[in-house]
């Protein structure tokens, strides 16, 4: 059996504006009716897989869990790193994990925003790495090459390209546009696909060799981690002594008992909106690539996408183009400029715009919520309460707040009142008010909710109870 390692973190700031800090695109459904995050658990899921290790940051643990439940597949252990620290130490974490479980438990690490359509090619070629892992290396898998891309690293195979495992060269960096192509003419050369196959005590082995810095603060960090609502909270103190640094650069491009095993079938990182217009595209058989409120007239190699409900995008004559509306930004580039769009990220926060980094959309563990009107003194949400759920017992020192259920029926506690709100009903509650609202139904509960008062910031809240232990 082997052990799933998702690495669930990052922005993804070249799939801007669907892509952001707050939700990155692990998340969103850009290819299928399932998020990468959750198609990337399915395939490593059953048969020959034990429930995986997720290693994400605070503000996803909900949003894992929720996913994970929703496609069926048990959340098993995940890891909560305090702060992002790059590749290398998170796996790290996963490995003095299973090394209690069992130090011999292969660990299968792959990143949770790849797109792979082959799943059983994909699987056969994960097996064709267990008996080199078994004895001990670190097996990378490298994708085959079709185009000269300079978004990827490179794995140099040590003499001719053939079936099965072999023995890795020597990794290189992202090359430019005229190394890209003598490289694919070469044929030693596979794309760097970040995924990896080893046992726990043959990764502990190699950091110990060659980032021997870091086995100390992670090891401590996991071993002071404090459990939390079925969450394994790693200690920040003691993380936060770790450097940040890849997995590649601290501890594969040193190694001496890497082999590599190519994979040869459908494979995209979704490293930038054109390398979404060409999965797309190849799944449509077009080169113009349209999403749901997006049309196209006598296009040509173009991403119109619409993720904005009501909000119609057209384009015309358009050649060369990715344009992608959402409800508070609007991205439009040349297809060329696809990796340039973590320029706009950059300056946009240079000037402390929020859609640099806060999604939309603000998910929580009950459900989420948006804006959809502000003002000096007023703002209205909607509010989206997944069945089951309840949000905290709370209350407002500087607003007061209307509901209005428009789906579903709401419990709500006003004071030491209780009652169900249903719908095309409302409540008002007062300005220092204790409250909460629960959705007792079996459907989710939607309610537009309107706020009025000198100050409407997220921070104006007291907590008295709270379901999902946050402060």
């Amino acid at each position: 059996m082997i052990y799933p390692v998702l690495l669930c973190g990052g922005a993804g700031t070249r799939l801007w504006p669907l892509s952001r800090k707050s939700y990155p695109k692990q998340f969103s459904q850009l290819t299928g009716p399932e998020s990468l995050f959750q198609a990337s658990a399915r395939r490593l899921s059953g048969g020959q897989f034990e429930s995986p290790v997720v290693v994400t940051g605070s503000d996803f643990r909900f949003i894992v869990t929720e996913q994970l439940m929703e496609i069926g597949i048990d959340p098993g252990t995940i890891l909560i790193e305090p702060e992002g620290r790059n590749t290398a130490p998170a796996i790290l974490a996963a490995a003095l994990h299973l090394e209690t479980i069992d130090p011999e438990a292969l660990m299968l690490v792959a990143p949770s925003d790849h797109v792979v359509k082959d799943v059983d090619a994909f699987h056969a070629t994960v097996q064709e790495g267990v008996s080199a892992a078994r004895e001990g290396q670190l097996v990378t898998f490298g994708i085959t090459p079709d185009r000269p891309e300079t978004g990827y690293g490179y794995l140099e195979v040590d003499g001719e390209m053939r079936e099965g495992a072999m023995k890795l060269r020597r990794f290189v960096e992202k090359p430019d546009a005229a190394t890209a192509r003598n490289m694919l003419a070469k044929g030693t050369y596979l794309w760097n696909a970040g995924i990896f196959l080893f046992s726990a005590k043959a990764i502990l082995d190699a950091f110990k060799a060659h980032l021997p810095d870091m086995i100390d603060p992670v090891t401590r960090s996991v071993r002071e981690a404090k459990p939390d609502l079925g969450f394994l909270r790693l200690d920040p103190d003691a993380w936060s002594d770790a450097v940040d640094v890849s997995i590649d650069y601290g501890v594969m491009e040193k190694a001496d008992n890497i082999t590599v095993v190519p994979y040869r079938a459908g494979w995209s990182d979704l490293g930038g909106w054109d390398a979404v217009w060409r999965e797309e595209g190849k799944a449509q058989g077009s080169d113009v690539v349209v999403s749901r409120g997006a049309t196209a007239i006598e296009c040509s190699d173009t991403l119109l996408r619409s993720e904005s409900e009501g909000l119609e995008i057209v384009g015309i004559g358009l050649k060369n183009i990715i344009a992608v509306a959402m409800p508070d930004a609007v991205l439009v580039a040349d297809m060329s400029r696809a990796q340039d769009v973590k320029q706009a990220v950059a300056a946009l926060k240079e000037k402390q715009a929020t859609q640099a980094t806060v999604f939309p959309r603000d998910h929580r563990p009950w459900g989420w919520f948006e804006s959809l009107a502000i003002g000096g003194r007023f703002q209205v949400k909607r509010i989206v309460v997944h069945p089951g759920a309840s949000l905290s017992l709370q209350s407002h020192f500087h607003r007061s707040e209307h509901w209005i259920v428009v789906e579903g029926t709401a419990l709500v506690t006003i004071g030491e009142e209780k009652k169900l709100v249903t719908e095309n009903q409302s409540v008002y509650i007062p300005v220092g008010t204790v409250h909460r609202m629960e959705n007792p139904g079996k459907v989710p509960m939607v309610l537009i909710e309107v706020q009025t008062g000198s100050y409407l910031g997220e921070d104006d809240i007291v907590r008295y109870e709270d379901a999902y232990a946050r402060e």
